[in-house]
Parts: C-alpha cells; sequence; structure tokens
C-alpha cells in the first residue's frame, strides 16, 4: 500500500508539464509554449545580486523580507494601482507569486470550505485548494465575452460555504483582461460578503494598447477583504530569482507570514537586493519589454487570423488564445499532431481548465523570428488537415 497521502495522490500532473514530455521526444522543436521572458534580467539587477555575494550578505533575511525591499513595493504599489498598504505590516516577500497562492489559501482555508475559481486559469489554483482540504468551485468564462468574469457567472456559484476567489487579470492563459468598469461589477457582488479575493496580478505590467491596470482592491470595500500576490518575473524577465509579494490586510499577511516562516524562512537574500534594485532604477526595461511584447502580440494575432483561426485580441500577458475547433480536433489532438507533424509545441487550452477544450495556449515571450517559423508551420500543418 502507498505511503503518499491519497488526495495528494488524486491531483493530477500539470497540464502543461505532462504536455512537454511528448514536446521533449522531438529534435528541432520550435516552442510557443513556455510563459517566461526571452529578454535578460536587467543588468543593474544581476550587478546588485553580485556585488551583494561579494559582499558577503548571505544570511537570513527577517521572514517578511527587507524592509527597503518592502517599503520600495508599498511605494511602487501606491504608483500603480493607488492603494496604500504598510510596509511593516501589509507587505510580504514570498518565493514568486506562486508561493502567495499557496499561503493565501492556507490563511484561510478549512476543511470543505469552497474556492471559487475563475477558469482558465493558471495551474496551481486547484491543486492549492485542494491541498489545503478545501474544495474548488469552478466559474468558466467564455470566449464570446472575451474571457471576462461577470456578475451573472460569480453569482450561481456562491454558497454558505464559499470562503474565497481567486482571479487573476491580465489572465494567464487567456490573455483577457478586466477593465475598471468590468471589476467595479464584480466588486459590487463582493464587497458585502465575508469571502476573501486572492487577486493574482503577476502581469499587471503587461497590458497594451493604453490600457491602464485596475485591481480589484482599488473599490469600495475590497481592500479589507482583499490580498494582491505580484513579483518580479513577468515584469522584470526575473523568473528564476523565485521573487514575488503580497499585500493585503494585516490579519491575512500576519497569518500569511506565520506560515512562510515555518515552510520558507525568506524569499533568497540576493534575489531581495535585486529586487530593490529593480524597483529602484528598472521600470524604464519594463516598458521597453513591453513595447517589444505589443508588436510580438499584434504580429501572432494576425497571422493566426491570417490561417483563418478565430482568435479574439488579448489585450494583457503575453499569451493569445486562438479558437481551433474549426479543425474538427480536440485541444490536445491537435497540440500533439502538430508537435510530431510540424515540430511546434504549443499548449492545449485544456490544461487551463475543462472549458479550454478548443483552444490552444501561445506565448509571444519569443524572438519574432521563431514566432515567425512557428506560424508558417502552425499554417502548414491546418492546410494539411483540410486535404
Amino acid at each position: 500500500m502507498s505511503l503518499v497521502s491519497k488526495h495528494i495522490q488524486d491531483i493530477p500532473y500539470s497540464g502543461i508539464r505532462k504536455f512537454f514530455d511528448i514536446a521533449s521526444e522531438v529534435e528541432g522543436v520550435i516552442s510557443l509554449g513556455v510563459g517566461e521572458p526571452d529578454f535578460n534580467t536587467p543588468w543593474a539587477c544581476t550587478e546588485k545580486a553580485i556585488y551583494t555575494l561579494e559582499q558577503g550578505k548571505t544570511t537570513y533575511t527577517s521572514n517578511a523580507g527587507l524592509i527597503e525591499l518592502r517599503e520600495k513595493i508599498s511605494n511602487y504599489i501606491k504608483n500603480t494601482i493607488n492603494v496604500d498598504y504598510c510596509a511593516k505590516s501589509q507587505v510580504l516577500v514570498t518565493v514568486g507569486a506562486s508561493e502567495g497562492i499557496d499561503l493565501a489559501l492556507r490563511a484561510v482555508v478549512c476543511p470543505n470550505d469552497e474556492v471559487l475559481v475563475v477558469e482558465p486559469c493558471f495551474v496551481s489554483y486547484k491543486p492549492c485548494i485542494t491541498m489545503c482540504g478545501g474544495i474548488p468551485v469552478v466559474i468558466n468564462t467564455k470566449s464570446e465575452n472575451n474571457f471576462k468574469l461577470t456578475p451573472e457567472d460569480i453569482l450561481p456559484k456562491l454558497s454558505s460555504k464559499t470562503k474565497a476567489i481567486i482571479i487573476s487579470y491580465p489572465n494567464n492563459p487567456t490573455g483577457a483582461i478586466m477593465e475598471k468598469e468590468d471589476l467595479e461589477k464584480i466588486a459590487n457582488i463582493l464587497k458585502d460578503k465575508n469571502i476573501l479575493v486572492i487577486s493574482d496580478e503577476i502581469y499587471s505590467e503587461l497590458t497594451y494598447e493604453n490600457k491602464k491596470h485596475t485591481s480589484i482592491s482599488q473599490f469600495d470595500g475590497m481592500y479589507e477583504k482583499t490580498v494582491v500576490l505580484n513579483g518580479f518575473s513577468k515584469s522584470f524577465a526575473m523568473t528564476g530569482w523565485r521573487l514575488g509579494f503580497a499585500v493585503g490586510p494585516k490579519d491575512i499577511i500576519s497569518a500569511m507570514t506565520k506560515i512562510h516562516q515555518y515552510i520558507i524562512m525568506c524569499a533568497p537574500t540576493m534575489s531581495q537586493y535585486a529586487g530593490i534594485e529593480a524597483l529602484s532604477s528598472c521600470i524604464e526595461n519594463v516598458h521597453k519589454m513591453r513595447k517589444e511584447y505589443n508588436m510580438r502580440r499584434k504580429f501572432m494575432l494576425n497571422g493566426f487570423r491570417e490561417m483563418g483561426l478565430e482568435c479574439f485580441e488579448a489585450l494583457g500577458a503575453f499569451y493569445l488564445f486562438p479558437c481551433i475547433k474549426s479543425t474538427g480536433l480536440s485541444s490536445q489532438e491537435f497540440c500533439e499532431k502538430l508537435v510530431y507533424q510540424q515540430k511546434v509545441a504549443i499548449v492545449p487550452g485544456t490544461a487551463f481548465g475543462e472549458c479550454g477544450e478548443g483552444f490552444i495556449r501561445c506565448s509571444y515571450a519569443y524572438s519574432i523570428e521563431e514566432i515567425k517559423e512557428a506560424l508558417s508551420r502552425i499554417k502548414k500543418f491546418i492546410q494539411n488537415l483540410n486535404k
């Protein structure tokens, strides 16, 4: 008999990783699958980390993170979404935004509590809920509504057991955004309910066409019940540095810090110093990356539409979510056949929830040359299907 916990056994492996095991078997693959910037970390951040190592600053920091970094994060949040958080009591530095998801859930979820999950979504949300003993309750968003969350989506899913809701805009995998008027409608439903909102805003810097990122924490009644998660991975091209942060109500952040204290101790010290530098001098690097991503976004969107695939105009993150229903293939079949026949790796929409069936996720965090060649191969694949 296995000693592994049954509820861990029942959690499936990531649909992304499962698919890339297949892709790794094929030589010469062009990948549009990984959600990772192809830019180098700004040199100023790397240089700061090197200097930190040279100075021997390799000891633990406080559990919540360097106070200088927490002050920078507090100022950054104030400047970007105009919400005030106390650096000492309302900011926690985490090992990526991924740890923040786990901490926020564990801080509030008891066995059999329900947590609303807006799909398609990042692959870790439902497993993290399950590992807390909670019950994921899925809210499906729709392509005809550009994958935005609406009050009509939420209301039927609320119950006396609802403890939290996880939202993520700009969204992975769809690239959808929620503008101020969209989020205001959601806030009006939730502000009078005893439900924690976990708002994953890791792609907040990556919105396009002059759209301004809005956080649900900005609305009346939501500051007191929202934990905002963010980090340096996507905006500053610092994925491997594993540096994120959470801001929110004092009691929730205190509980998250307690858990973090026991399981992690603190985020990597040299990464924290690099984070200080990122928020001090590297915002312009973010703007340059965003401009390049926007050019790639337009190029890829036009490419999919030219080959006859329906694709809504995603205005955030660095993903497109084209519909492949017209091919007659399932998402899994499309991706498997594509990687073997044309050596292009993308991710089935079903990796992000059942409502992702009929869609594929394609990242444009790659060079324009790679994107161009990949689109050419996908076009050829579709043409061969129609013969």
